[in-house]
């Protein structure tokens, strides 16, 4: 059974930075593509960024791109999401997941959820 345990989150002023970890465990990691979603409260969780299985490709919701990273670390079995230029719309539960083959961003197609991490940005 696939477990994925995040962490890294926190209380972080706009402008800072976090980086937020993923580690898993139980399957074969190179089987699986790694994304990271948020839900904010009162909100939908949404699709924040994804990497493919080798790392070559990633994939950012517009509202992230330029001041998210997303990369893994196949050797260590950890995914990463770097955070900078943090806004308190940024704020929410961080949540990674993990799907066979390629990354969509449809939260109905990943199969593995970790339990979340908190990061808030205040203004």
């Amino acid at each position: 059974q696939v477990q994925l345990v995040e962490s890294g989150g926190g209380l972080v002023q706009a402008g800072g930075s976090l980086r937020l970890s993923c580690t898993f465990s139980g399957r074969t990691f190179t089987s699986y593509a790694v994304a990271w979603f948020r839900q904010a409260p009162g909100k939908e969780r949404e699709f924040v960024a994804g990497i493919s299985i080798a790392g070559g490709s990633t994939y950012y919701a517009d509202s992230v791109k330029g001041r998210f990273t997303i990369s893994r670390d196949n050797a260590k079995n950890i995914g990463y999401l770097h955070m900078i230029g943090l806004k308190p719309e940024d704020t929410g539960i961080y949540y990674c997941s993990v799907r066979r083959l390629s990354v969509t961003t449809r939260r109905a197609d990943y199969d593995y959820w970790g339990q979340g991490t908190q990061v808030t940005v205040s203004s």
